[in-house]
């Protein structure tokens, strides 16, 4: 069947609350010569979604404007060098923005086939928390056998990845949350033991769970007074890497724990990084994660799903910050 020429899709009237999200009719993008169009069948939120629609994460110029960083549907249309993909073949993306849509271009290289026995809801809701823990947590830090790890914030949807996929690695995890509740929840997806950073001191915690020792990685989305906290319990040689910063991207250091432990602090952004590089961590997920995801030792996570038309509640859900999870939106 012949494809349409316009398509439902999520806009960001103006800069503002989660109500700046409308639905609107766009022409159906069309795909260049190394890219795929996909039908849209289910798009996760992430926090980037809700940072770029208050303002505050500014698009790069080659992307959509168009929020939405991962999707999962079919195949209807190549580009003229596109050779991975056939028309018809369901798999999951990471994408340049544009994914709160009935359609979406991508890199083929972005893609990733839909795991054995999930759904395309399932699989819309692993490529942008995948792609980040890999990219950071195994890439940027080098998680090694036998190493452990300090999840900051293991109920969000990076979190719950991250749990899974060091506990999947045969590292010890170990993860912090906002209510007993959460930590429990931590704790099912295979965390050692998750700490309530209302009620506890996170750094004495870990400290006394590692004899003293310290993890060697922290995964930090919070940054801000987490900081000093972290440096005092990563082990020698430990590796911080920071992925947001929720509680602010400035901080007092402590170059002495630094230059005594000899650590290494870093960080990326993953949305402008090259579509070469984004090839070379989903090559790296479809050999190392993806059989542990069709194994079952991977799940996916989803608190809730909302109709396309209805990402503004998503939005809401999100920052509430009441979910253990992923959102994802239908289309």
């Amino acid at each position: 069947m012949p494809l349409p020429t316009t398509m439902r899709a999520v806009e960001i009237s103006q800069p503002g609350g989660p109500e700046v999200l409308k639905l609107a009719e766009r022409p159906v993008p069309q795909p260049k010569a190394h890219e795929i169009l996909v039908r849209v069948a289910a798009a996760g939120v992430n926090r980037p979604d809700v940072l770029q629609r208050s303002g505050n994460y500014p698009v790069p110029p080659d992307a959509s404007d168009l929020p939405g960083l991962e999707i999962a549907g079919e195949v209807v249309a190549k580009g003229s060098a596109a050779t991975l993909w056939k028309i018809g073949d369901r798999l999951c993306a990471l994408v340049h923005g544009g994914g709160y849509a009935e359609y979406c271009t991508l890199p083929e290289v972005q893609a990733l086939p839909v795991p054995k026995g999930l759904s395309l809801i399932e699989a819309a809701s692993l490529p942008e928390t995948c792609f980040t823990v890999w990219g950071n947590v195994y890439d940027r830090a080098k998680l090694a056998p036998g190493e452990s790890l300090l999840v900051q914030g293991g109920t969000s949807g990076i979190g719950v990845t991250a749990i899974q996929m060091a506990a999947a690695t045969g590292n010890r995890v170990f993860a912090t949350a906002g209510s007993e509740e959460k930590c429990a929840a931590c704790v099912r997806l295979g965390a050692e033991k998750a700490f309530n950073y209302r009620a506890q001191d996170f750094a004495a915690e870990v400290l006394a769970a590692t004899a003293g020792k310290g993890v060697n990685v922290i995964l930090d989305m919070v940054g801000g007074d987490y900081v000093p906290r972290e440096l005092k319990c990563l082990a020698e040689e430990g590796r911080l890497v920071f992925i947001a910063y929720l509680r602010g991207p400035k901080t007092e250091l402590n170059i002495d724990a630094v230059m005594r432990k000899r650590l290494t602090i870093t960080g990326s952004t993953l949305r402008p990084r090259s579509v070469e590089f984004k090839g070379y961590l989903a090559r790296n997920l479809r050999e190392k994660i993806w059989p542990r995801i069709e194994a079952g030792k991977i799940k996916p996570v989803i608190y809730k799903t909302f109709p396309l038309a209805q990402a503004a509640e998503a939005h809401r859900l999100m920052e509430s910050s009441q979910h253990i999870g992923k959102l994802v939106l239908t289309v």
